[in-house]
């Protein structure tokens, strides 16, 4: 797996990597991680297709997920230890 770009973003880290003939989109928020896995054939314009894939309006839903996903998080480390 090698990283072949990195986006800057206000928010969270978001790495492209290439891996047997499929593009990873790898968003991280803190100790969260979201990953996306994309065929290098289903793209027309290699990595230019992926960086046109993360769009504002797919960013928000990152980010209300990252939203999420923290919180169901807390709820279970709760039930766990009280």
């Amino acid at each position: 797996m090698r990283i072949i770009a990195e986006l800057p973003h206000p928010e969270f880290k978001i790495s492209i990597l290439n891996m047997n003939a499929k593009f990873i989109i790898k968003i991280e928020k803190g100790a969260l991680e979201q990953t996306y896995k994309l065929p290098e054939m289903d793209l027309t314009d290699g990595v230019n297709s992926v960086f046109e894939l993360l769009d504002e309006a797919f960013l928000k839903t990152v980010s209300a997920r990252f939203t999420e996903m923290l919180k169901d998080f807390k709820d279970t480390y709760y039930r766990y230890n009280y």
